[in-house]
């Protein structure tokens, strides 16, 4: 059948007990919608996506939601699972379109992942706001790119939860010993004070989102 222009949908906070006792809360999606949050979870896979439609149920950021599942038009589902990027291992890295770097502890999923944001790291440290006007010192997104730069971050996956490429570097102790001593000096002061504490780091991911066509 065609897909529903709505769908009511309610979703409740998942709780690992057996009874929940969280609110359950009604909200309606559009179709896209819905599909865009399945795509994040599931991949732009045609059968996953159907899948999930018929049994009407998915986990999504710690909350589980339900709908009445549907059997979805499959020529109307491939329109709008079309609008979404394939993975393309051709595509180089480059900086410029790299919006957040993420630091991986080992394990599948990792232990431990730190976050970096292009424009919180952009920021200069109150300490070195003088030091950098006076020498025109780079920030510390500015030496994350020139270590990417460096050591030729390779192709992982289209990342369809971060709505970008994701590119990886396996670390080396060295590697890890320059980054944390970057930070050290040249970080802001609330990300310096993450980065120093979190448990071994064994890899660096970038984030490149794709530029938008005119």
């Amino acid at each position: 059948m065609p897909l529903p222009e709505t769908i009511a949908v309610k979703y409740t906070e998942e709780e690992a007990e057996y009874l929940s006792m969280r609110p359950l809360v009604r909200q309606t999606f559009r179709a896209p919608e819905l599909v865009d949050m399945i795509v994040q979870v599931a991949g732009k896979d045609s059968a996953r996506v159907q899948q999930i439609l018929r049994a009407g149920t998915i986990v999504f950021h710690s909350f589980r939601y339900w709908w009445q599942g549907f059997d979805p038009d499959a020529a109307a589902l491939a329109e709008i699972l079309a609008k979404y990027p394939d993975a393309d291992p051709t595509r180089p890295f480059r900086a410029a379109d790299c919006v957040e770097v993420i630091l991986e502890s080992s394990g599948s999923p990792p232990r431990h992942s730190l976050r970096i944001e292009r424009d919180a790291a952009a920021k200069a440290s109150p300490l070195h706001k003088i030091a950098r006007a006076l020498r025109h010192a780079p920030t510390f997104w500015q030496r994350l790119m020139n270590f990417a730069a460096e050591a030729h971050p390779r192709y992982r996956e289209y990342s369809y939860t971060r709505r970008g490429d994701l590119y990886s570097i396996a670390l080396n102790p060295d590697q890890i010993a320059r980054l944390a001593h970057e930070a050290a000096r040249h970080a802001p002061r609330t990300l310096r004070a993450e980065f120093l504490e979190p448990p071994a780091i064994s890899q660096i991911v970038f984030v490149c989102a794709r530029p938008t066509a005119n």
